[in-house]
């Protein structure tokens, strides 16, 4: 740090405050990674344990329930 007058000159280092080795780029890249596996193992495992109704579950659910009524 160099003062100037009332000018206080800073190098770049002390100005950042810390060192530039770009790890912090590898540490959201690596949980970046992580989050997407995540959610499609989340997706996936509700994809392939919900029993498939062809898109109307409701209307099938309406209509076994008009079968039981009228037995």
């Amino acid at each position: 740090m160099e003062t100037q007058g009332q000018e206080v000159h800073l190098d770049t280092e002390e100005a950042r405050g810390g060192e530039t080795s770009g790890v912090m780029r590898y540490v959201l890249l690596i949980s970046l990674v992580l989050a997407i596996v995540a959610m499609t193992a989340v997706w996936l495992t509700g994809a392939f344990t919900t029993p498939e109704t062809g898109g109307n579950a409701d209307t099938e659910k309406a209509v076994a329930e008009q079968a039981d009524k009228a037995n």
